[in-house]
């Protein structure tokens, strides 16, 4: 029997600011050492509710840096590549020495932020994706991981999706903390389905956001490479490299479909009308406009 099939939140999470986090690669010292951490003003954070689009920016994002040299991608592992800060891995990679711009990601809800983020105002690429399409991603992705909680049925999964008792808590409350912020200048917000619909066009954008002037020619280079077909393929980004005891890819590809429109063939109509249901109340005083609306 695979292990996260007989094991509870209790014994594979802990609640670090009123959210889940996997114990296993969210020790006490770690999350010390983000709530510690020094930003820098030119620091880029990716900044994505899990299952949004997290291993595609820390794709394109180093591309735009090293202006389509691929060798970054092609030869780091997007852990150390573009580190979660909350995870134990950043503590251990000596980020105070990289040259700037540095590279980060998390999962971190707005008000779990290090009191330096909000002195120094880093530069945010925030990326939303379809809560239907998060919740389907990650029902797959809680089967193939062994330090998350076996998701059960999908109308199980979704109870605690929905209430926020799964990995980094409530989706609704993550993206209103995020879209909620009063200075939007340094965070440009981005969405799962433009890149799918026009991954060019959100290459240009991020670029010019970054400051990174660009030719027409390496934009549709840096596309064409983090199209997911191709991303799929890099050892370096699809996990290949990480144990099966850890991902086990025989059950679920870690890098599944990159699609949009996939919790249709998760959901039943049922189940649909009450995640619709759920979402209309939670995000009724909502003023951002989302693509899916």
């Amino acid at each position: 029997m695979h292990l996260c099939s007989i094991m509870t939140e209790a014994e594979l999470y802990s609640v670090y600011k009123g959210v889940y986090v996997p114990k296993d690669f969210h020790p006490p010292e770690c999350l010390r050492y983000y709530e510690e951490f020094n930003f820098r003003q030119d620091d880029i954070l990716i900044v994505t509710y899990p299952k949004s689009g997290t291993t595609w920016m820390q794709e394109i994002v180093p591309l735009i840096k090293s202006k389509g040299d691929l060798t970054p991608v092609q030869t780091i592992p997007n852990w150390d590549r573009v580190p979660w800060l909350e995870e134990h891995r950043a503590s251990i990679l000596n980020l105070e020495e990289r040259p700037s711009p540095r590279i980060f990601a998390t999962h971190f809800h707005y008000n779990m932020m290090p009191e330096s983020f909000f002195k120094v105002k880093p530069r945010v690429l925030y990326v939303l994706r379809h809560p239907k399409d998060v919740f389907t991603s990650s029902f797959h992705y809680h089967k193939m991981a062994s330090f998350l909680v076996n998701p059960g049925t999908v109308d199980e999964f979704m109870e605690k999706f929905l209430t926020g008792k799964v990995m980094f808590g409530s989706w609704f409350d993550h993206v209103k903390g995020w879209t909620h912020v009063k200075d939007q200048e340094h965070i440009l917000y981005i969405f799962y389905e433009e890149m799918i619909m026009d991954l060019k066009e959100s290459v240009r954008k991020m670029s010019s956001f970054l400051g990174k002037s660009l030719s027409q020619e390496v934009i549709a280079d840096i596309a064409d490479h983090c199209v997911f077909k191709n991303m799929k393929t890099n050892k370096m980004s699809n996990y290949s490299l990480v144990s099966s005891e850890i991902f086990d890819q025989k059950k679920s590809a870690f890098l599944r479909k990159g699609t949009t429109g996939d919790w249709k063939n998760t959901l039943t109509e049922a189940q649909s009308d009450h995640f619709d249901a759920v979402y209309e109340e939670k995000m009724k005083n909502v003023k951002f406009h989302f693509v899916w609306d």
